[in-house]
């Protein structure tokens, strides 16, 4: 049954099962030192709007604190005092044919590289992707960082799931040098993946920080969940891992410690997929044992 917990994620992973996980997706934050935030914003029609829509019509822009989305991203022992212990747990949890894609950016990709080859082993280190987009900084003092890093990881490299006959094709950058047939079919994605960002007027736009586009995990699950599988995110955020497992047909495990995540999850689960089952999980101790549960998506 796909489940989704509101809780710490450290006690929900010592309460799973081991080797029970195909996949596990995790998009931590990425410890800034800011408040991620985003607000939500609507609008209505005014003589002294703020905005201008079609026809010319004006209109004025609603934004309150109670449409601001947020949750803290500073930790005092970011590597061994907060991820570690999950990575343990991660690792246990795995299926030997399972893999871990571990998102993050420059600040700490090095540090948590060396923590994931010392608890899964550098030989068991698949790829580093690197995932590029177009929308978002401007420095011009530096080069614009617009990218973010996916380590991936598997927990046996003899044996571990990949499937690339799911993976979605891309054009090739110069058609003309491999002819029409190829050039029709399109070639398998490399480690460096050009995919944009949730656009700002997207349907798939949930108003949630730091929200990763459905496409991403599609692209992922694809390539390292069989048929039927079962996929973890302990850092849910927005849910979008949820959302495309649902979409391909697997089941999925989602925790987040920020109720306005898992009020964001709810909403957007039940819209795409009303007849689904989900267990929903509400532990505000910290204690699997008393977590209370609601039956169905509904």
């Amino acid at each position: 049954m796909n489940s989704i917990y509101l809780s710490d994620n450290l006690p929900v992973l010592q309460a799973l099962t081991s080797e029970s996980i195909d996949l596990i997706y995790i998009d931590p934050p990425f410890n800034t030192g800011k408040t991620q935030k985003r607000k939500n914003i609507k609008t209505e029609a005014s003589s002294t709007g703020d905005r201008i829509g079609f026809g010319g019509k004006t209109y004025r822009t609603i934004s309150t604190e109670d449409n601001e989305l947020k949750y803290s991203d500073y930790f005092d022992d970011y590597i061994n005092g907060f991820l570690k212990p999950r990575l343990l747990e991660a690792h246990r949890l795995l299926k030997q044919s399972g893999t871990l894609y571990r998102h993050l950016d420059y600040r700490e990709v090095h540090y948590a590289k060396v923590l994931c080859d010392e608890i899964f082993g550098r030989h068991n280190f698949l790829n580093e992707v690197i995932w590029a987009y177009d929308y978002g900084a401007r420095q011009k003092n530096k080069w614009p960082t617009k990218h973010d890093n996916i380590l991936v990881y598997v927990k046996d490299s003899e044996h571990y799931f990949f499937d690339n006959t799911r993976i979605d094709r891309i054009p090739y950058m110069a058609p003309g040098l491999v002819g029409p047939d190829k050039a029709e079919i399109g070639k398998l994605p490399t480690d460096c993946w050009w995919m944009t960002i949730v656009p700002t007027n997207g349907k798939e736009k949930t108003g949630y920080p730091t929200q990763k586009p459905i496409k991403l995990l599609e692209r992922i699950i694809n390539a390292s969940c069989p048929e039927k599988g079962l996929i973890l995110d302990f850092f849910a955020g927005s849910g979008t891992t949820g959302d495309a497992a649902a979409k391909l047909d697997r089941s999925f495990i989602l925790v987040d410690n920020n109720p306005e995540a898992i009020e964001v999850i709810k909403k957007r689960m039940i819209s795409n997929y009303p007849n689904i089952g989900i267990n929903y999980f509400y532990n505000t101790e910290n204690n699997v044992d008393i977590i209370t549960e609601e039956k169905d998506n509904e």
